[in-house]
């Protein structure tokens, strides 16, 4: 980039040349355009402004920080790529952090898609406090109402992933006229159609002994028992979690970063019994209200059952959905390919 430096000191030199032809207009963008591509950063790319919790002026890769619950807190972004589409991300969890999306860096950016990650309160780089009261449902759709306003979101896709799927859902109810697109990833419409689906994915999983075990200790809410963590970790998230031996890295970052208390609170002990606060939730009888153009993606030997990812979209009024053969819940990782390209496929439609 040494070249740049040079060529925009030579501009300023030869100022006096360029007004004497005429050429005022072009020495000027010239002059602004090239040192800033010499310290690094890109043109096309406008300098974020700043406020209380950003610097105005400063390049930091796409990173802006975010206030929510009214200014109390403040929640981490990030913004990739650059284009016309933009692509808000909603991790899964509840309680885990952004890291396991990192797949999407390797697709939508490269497609002229602006995406942006985005750790949920109480997660990975945002604020993390001691507070249960905050861990509901209503308050994070009323937090991702308030990281689109901070990010200046506007006819934007909302991507939500397991619990995120959860969230896009509802933020969509209340605020679909914001959104250009909706996509839910691996996330059925109620947590007892997840639950049964689960109960027979045990049952075809595990052997006899197997799952007698499981149940005696789920009855006895003994969940830290070594065997009920063997059962959940060893034998059932390895085949319907995700299938790829070994997981990849952004995957077990995110479980090692994950925030147990959230999760406690709103799933329960484990992926395979619901016990916290969404254990009642279901959205079947509204599906009809989404408006905005839709797509499920399931997969063959996820958590969620792929007839539920159908119905859905068959319910609501502009939607399609996917199926990638290969996959479980994280399909994105483990049915590569097929994941992409029906995700890719579908923002192009937009």
């Amino acid at each position: 980039m040494a070249w740049k430096v040079a060529e925009g000191y030579s501009v300023a030199m030869r100022r006096r040349d360029f007004l004497k032809t005429g050429a005022c207009a072009a020495a000027a963008a010239n002059a602004v355009a090239l040192p800033a591509l010499a310290q690094g950063g890109d043109a096309r790319e406008p300098l974020p402004g700043g406020d209380a919790l950003n610097p105005d002026g400063i390049r930091v890769a796409g990173i802006r920080m975010v206030a929510v619950c009214s200014g109390k807190y403040k929640v981490w972004t990030k913004r990739m790529g650059t284009g016309p589409l933009k692509v808000l991300l909603l991790h899964g969890g509840p309680g885990f952090p952004h890291d396991y999306l990192e797949a999407m860096e390797s697709f939508l950016p490269q497609a002229g898609i602006e995406m942006y990650y985005y750790d949920q309160l109480g997660v990975g780089n945002s604020d993390i406090p001691d507070d249960p009261s905050l861990w509901t449902l209503e308050r994070y759709t009323n937090e991702v109402e308030e990281v689109r306003q901070g990010l200046t979101l506007e006819n934007f896709v909302l991507y939500g992933h397991s619990w995120g799927g959860i969230l896009a859902l509802e933020y969509a109810l209340k605020y679909q006229h914001h959104l250009r697109g909706l996509v839910i990833s691996n996330m059925t419409a109620s947590v007892q159609s997840y639950l049964k689906h689960i109960a027979e994915l045990t049952e075809q999983l595990l052997t006899p002994n197997e799952l007698a075990q499981l149940r005696a200790l789920e009855t006895a809410k003994d969940y830290e028992n070594p065997a009920y963590r063997h059962i959940v970790e060893e034998r059932l998230y390895p085949t319907t979690m995700c299938r790829l031996k070994p997981w990849p890295e952004p995957v077990t970052r995110a479980f090692r970063l994950a925030n147990e208390k959230i999760y406690n609170q709103m799933q329960g002990k484990s992926e395979f019994e619901v016990t916290g606060n969404l254990k009642d939730w279901e959205r079947w009888d509204r599906l009809h209200e989404f408006r905005v153009k839709a797509l499920t993606i399931g997969a063959t030997h996820d958590e969620m059952a792929t007839e539920d990812m159908v119905k859905m979209a068959k319910m609501m009024p502009n939607a399609t959905s996917a199926i990638c053969p290969k996959g479980s819940h994280l399909c994105m990782w483990d049915d590569q390919s097929a994941y992409f390209r029906h995700l890719l496929e579908f923002l192009r439609s937009l």
